[in-house]
């Protein structure tokens, strides 16, 4: 524990300052207002402590905050005004709570004597606890300046507790008030429970009595450092390690058990045990997973709420993906030694008709492998909505912890620029890639000023069809080659580069892709490369299509 003995009165926006300071904050991503004066003048006086991004939109806080959060595995903040600024950042809030992100949202809020009264007041909208309380695990309003180190204290107690995103309420009166109370010291958190003794024993007897144990991994793994323990238990049990889209990079591709994601619908027609490791299990487009029927479906997950209906799983534990998948392995292991060559020779056949599925899906698939040529290992990539990003999802290999962001169910378009800033800030000495199309870098191609104003060297590859490319194709298919509202017109990127001082690059070929991304990445400087692709393949379904039997 820290010990804080300075008591001498301070306004509540130093209160709250001196707070994230004790917790460890080095960031903070957030938009000035008049509501929030006093706690960034609270944040002038720790200016040495913590570093204050400004970004050009309120749903850049957020969205930076889940990927400083997800690549580096602290707590990730944003600040913004109310009312508007608090809906601005609604999507980075959803899509945190989606990828189960610990992020928390300083939220400003009307003076206290108008909360709920219909005033008409600056910023003013109904019921914003509630609305805060919608989109996140939890969210608390202070009413006093005394409760607001208290109140921040208990929002970074309950993140390292548990994942997603916690919203605290500072009024501006709060904020300006005075209070004497110190700061909270911070304990080390706890280890997070591996689940119950007499739960992890049934599970680990099931596991090593099945003859096709499978490994399936979700975001939740990845969220709890689970690298090494799922590799450990993968080697005990013979069993192959797969993920769903949002467990991506959870393990290390080239792990000899590792089957990419699309191998998981022959894996899971063809086991007699699966074990979920911090997934929800629903998905693809919320039926389910198309499991063998007579297979035992096991459960490990920190949230509750991951076992109810329509899941039907046979056994649930709840505990860490990373505490519970160790202590499943010394159980397992106690049990077999550790040699349980289960798959044989089948696992390098699966992936031989997994990797067939993306035969044709050119000139996607190729842009993806000059991804992967171009970016060292430890590059956190970003991946967003775009026609090389969903290929991406099944065919780019990722070799190091932290290294792959993506946004879950939520499939928030326009989320990946301001994500890969927040992931760039938390990562000064490791590349990070964002990977964009034309469509979603509209939503967010501001913040190109933001990424100039800090130094981030962040590059970001667009990916331009001059469309929202898939609703496009969705609706030729739907009726009859007709599409509307579909098309965009773009700048020239490379120009646009230009005019922000940044360095521009356009790619028309994947050889030439990988030659700019390689170049970019080592100037570690901030950078854009245009990739004008035209329209593409359809993917879905080749990636899509269930194992029938």
């Amino acid at each position: 524990m820290t010990n804080n003995t300075n008591n001498a009165a301070v306004t509540g926006g130093t209160s709250m300052a001196r707070q994230l300071v004790e917790e460890g904050v080095t960031h903070i991503f957030g938009i000035p207002g008049v509501q929030l004066d006093h706690a960034t003048n609270g944040l002038a006086g720790y200016r040495d402590q913590i570093t204050f991004i400004n970004a050009r939109h309120e749903h850049t806080t957020t969205y930076a905050a889940d990927g400083y959060a997800r690549s580096t595995g602290k707590v990730g903040v944003a600040l913004v005004v109310p009312g508007p600024g608090v809906l601005n950042a609604g999507a980075g809030l959803v899509t945190a709570l989606a990828c189960s992100s610990k992020v928390l949202l300083i939220a400003g809020q009307i003076p206290t004597d108008g909360i709920g009264k219909g005033f008409g007041l600056l910023h003013e909208i109904p019921d914003q606890s509630g609305v805060l309380e919608s989109l996140c695990r939890s969210s608390v309003l202070t009413n006093d300046p005394g409760q607001v180190a208290g109140a921040l204290h208990g929002a970074f107690v309950q993140l390292q507790n548990g994942p997603g995103p916690v919203a605290v309420e500072i009024p501006p009166d709060v904020l300006s008030a005075m209070t004497d109370g110190a700061a909270i010291g911070t304990e080390p958190a706890a280890t997070p429970p591996a689940g119950n003794t007499a739960d992890l024993a049934v599970a680990a007897e099931r596991l090593a009595a099945a003859k096709r144990p499978v490994i399936y991994v979700g975001g939740g793994a990845r969220a709890a450092d689970a690298w090494d323990a799922l590799a450990s238990l993968a080697d005990a049990l013979g069993a192959p390690l797969v993920s769903s889209t949002n467990g991506k990079g959870a393990f290390d591709d080239r792990h000899p058990l590792a089957v990419m994601p699309l191998g998981h619908h022959e894996l899971m027609w063809r086991t007699d045990c699966v074990l979920f490791v911090g997934s929800r299990t629903i998905s693809p487009r919320a039926g389910g997973l198309k499991v063998h029927p007579d297979a035992v479906q096991i459960s490990l997950n920190i949230d509750e709420a991951a076992f109810s209906a329509p899941r039907n799983f046979t056994h649930t534990i709840v505990g860490d993906a990373g505490t519970g998948v160790a202590a499943l392995t010394e159980l397992i292991v106690s049990q077999t030694g550790g040699d349980q060559p289960c798959w044989a020779d089948d696992l390098d056949q699966i992936r031989e008709r997994a990797q067939a599925r993306l035969e044709g899906i050119d000139p996607q698939r190729a842009y993806v492998s000059a991804l992967r040529d171009a970016m060292p290992d430890d590059t956190c990539l970003v991946n967003e909505l775009t026609q090389v990003g969903y290929v991406a999802r099944y065919a780019l290999p990722i070799h190091h912890p932290r290294s792959y962001i993506d946004p879950g169910y939520q499939g928030t378009l326009g989320y990946g620029y301001p994500t890969a800033i927040g992931a760039a800030v938390g990562n000064p000495d490791r590349p990070v890639v964002s990977v964009t199309g034309d469509g979603g870098f509209g939503y967010g191609m501001s913040e190109m000023a933001t990424v100039m104003a800090h130094d981030i060297p962040l590059v970001c590859v667009v990916f331009r069809d001059d469309a929202f490319g898939n609703v496009q194709r969705m609706h030729k298919q739907k009726f009859d080659g007709d599409f509307h509202g579909t098309t965009l017109v773009n700048p020239d990127f490379v120009a646009l580069a230009a005019a922000y001082d940044m360095d521009g690059y356009r790619a028309e070929s994947p050889d030439e892709l990988r030659s700019h991304l390689s170049a970019a990445i080592d100037a570690r400087k901030p950078a854009l490369i245009d990739v004008p692709l035209g329209e593409t393949p359809d993917p879905w379904p080749s990636v899509m299509r269930p194992h029938e039997g």
